[in-house]
């Protein structure tokens, strides 16, 4: 889809909406608006402001170090990054996995997954959903949910608990672990680890079932508004498993087109860069992936759980699986085409997650004592996982003397620009039209961002508390209209 939107670089008559710092996500970054004198939207952008830098500050380090170094970009999803970067260092150091190493790694992932998604929807996105994108913001929060819907809030607190437990007991501890290295794992899960685990597991399945049932109900309330709020056709990016399941660890990708058409399937992540470039623009900080066969303008698409739920062939474990088979059913696959679709498929993952790591938590091999397992060294390391938000991707070049020499990362909220783009659009579009502002609708705009559980900077803040200022402008760009909304999160209109 083109960008009709670059044309307006020179604005001219065109009146400007700003949205700094877009808030209750991880990190820096602004909404841009500009309209014209009929209140017709003309441009979108969603501008990430501040540079990090990873891929430089490791050049020069040990490769052993890189796994430990790159997951602080982010205190949320460390995990993801640590085993993107290990699986890299695989190659890199010839390994084949162990059984046991194999599956301990698994195990900390799917704690990853469960505790990340019940993060984000439970403590995110309950107060916009459960309350209404222009409810009172005073209430519009987490503390908002727990007066209100105290039960909700408990499962919220207690399922991402377990998760954090999972990659405590598997990394280390529960933020920035050491667990997995090059080659395999630096320890086991013992049986007392396990029962520690098993007692609670159940008990993670139901919850994670029953948070489906509350998205399924707000769809179902409100299927029109569910459907179409911030939606658009996007081509997909996932990984798969050989036999076309949902796959988190390790498999091919596969790519499909907005019209369902399979573009690429099963295709070697050790070579994502034949199939997937970055195109960069002068006014973020972050690029712009696109599918190399399609080109920059045509070629952008959408990563994340609800690409993976409706572009695989099907989920390994039951309970899931059925809950995928009524999504992608609901109202003639409605849910399953909209941007809120994120949500429910999001559910199904946790459910899924919770699903997994009740069946490994069975398998002996975590008990195993072989960890590790070196082959051949190799110069490149490529490392593929789907994290919370979406396909990962990390390569490594390593010199003779087991320096880092290049880096090049594609974190999700990367591959999912464009689409964030596209999303916060079309909810402009719907909304905005040149209307008074108010705090509620500039949250309609924050709920179509966060629908997609971005991470801007992998920076870490205090949610729902940044400061905002909005302005409209008229087309000879004098100040119609002003929005603060202060750090307490309460609006005020300034003249």
């Amino acid at each position: 889809m083109t960008d009709t939107l670059e044309t307006a670089s020179n604005p001219g008559n065109l009146r400007r909406v700003a949205i700094d710092p877009v808030s209750r996500v991880e990190g820096h970054g602004k909404v841009t608006l500009l309209l014209d004198e009929n209140g017709r939207v003309h441009q979108v952008r969603l501008h990430i402001v501040e540079f990090r830098g990873f891929e430089k500050f490791v050049q020069g380090r040990p490769y052993w170090e890189a796994a430990v170094m790159v997951q602080r970009l982010c205190g949320i999803c460390p995990v993801s990054h640590h085993l993107a970067a290990s699986k890299a260092m695989d190659m890199v150091v010839g390994a084949t996995l162990t059984p046991t190493a194999e599956k301990v790694r698994r195990l900390m992932h799917y704690g990853q997954i469960l505790q990340s998604h019940a993060l984000h929807f439970f403590h995110l996105c309950s107060p916009d959903l459960l309350f209404g994108f222009g409810s009172d913001v005073a209430k519009r929060n987490i503390v908002g949910i727990a007066a209100a819907y105290p039960e909700i809030a408990k499962q919220g607190v207690l399922l991402r608990k377990f998760g954090q437990e999972v990659i405590r007991i598997t990394a280390g501890k529960r933020i920035h672990g050491t667990g997995s290295i090059p080659g395999g794992v630096n320890k086991n899960v013992s049986i007392e680890e396990r029962d520690y685990l098993l007692k609670d597991v159940d008990q993670m399945v139901a919850w994670s079932e029953a948070a489906i049932g509350i998205v399924r109900n707000l769809f179902e309330q409100d299927l029109n508004m569910y459907s179409t709020f911030g939606s658009f056709d996007a081509h997909t990016l996932n990984m798969v498993r050989a036999d076309g399941a949902l796959e988190l660890y390790d498999g091919g990708l596969r790519a499909r087109s907005m019209n369902g058409e399979t573009i690429f399937d099963h295709f070697d992540t050790s070579h994502y860069w034949d199939e997937i470039l970055e195109d960069v623009k002068s006014w973020s900080y972050m690029k712009f992936p696109f599918l190399r066969r399609l080109g920059p303008e045509h070629g952008w698409y959408r990563v994340g759980p609800l690409s993976r739920v409706t572009q695989c062939d099907f989920i390994s474990t039951p309970l899931a699986e059925a809950q995928r088979k009524a999504f992608m059913a609901f109202e003639n696959g409605k849910a399953a085409k909209a941007t809120l679709g994120f949500h429910w498929a999001r559910m199904i993952e946790m459910l899924h997650a919770a699903e997994l790591i009740r069946d490994i938590l069975h398998d002996p091999d975590l008990q195993g004592t072989d960890l590790v397992n070196i082959g051949q060294r190799q110069e490149r390391g490529v490392g593929v996982i789907e994290a919370p938000r979406g396909t990962l991707i990390h390569h490594y070049r390593v010199d003779e003397n087991d320096q880092i020499v290049r880096c090049n990362l594609i974190v999700s909220t990367t591959h999912n620009n464009q689409a964030m783009n596209e999303a916060i659009r079309q909810v402009a579009r719907q909304y905005i039209d040149g209307k008074k502002l108010t705090e509620g609708l500039l949250n309609h705009i924050e709920v179509a961002i966060r629908a997609f559980d971005p991470c801007l900077s992998c920076a870490t803040h205090a949610l729902g508390k940044m400061p905002l200022e909005v302005e409209l402008l008229d087309a000879e760009g004098t100040r119609v209209d002003m929005l603060s909304r202060g750090s307490d999160g309460f609006c005020a209109a300034q003249l």
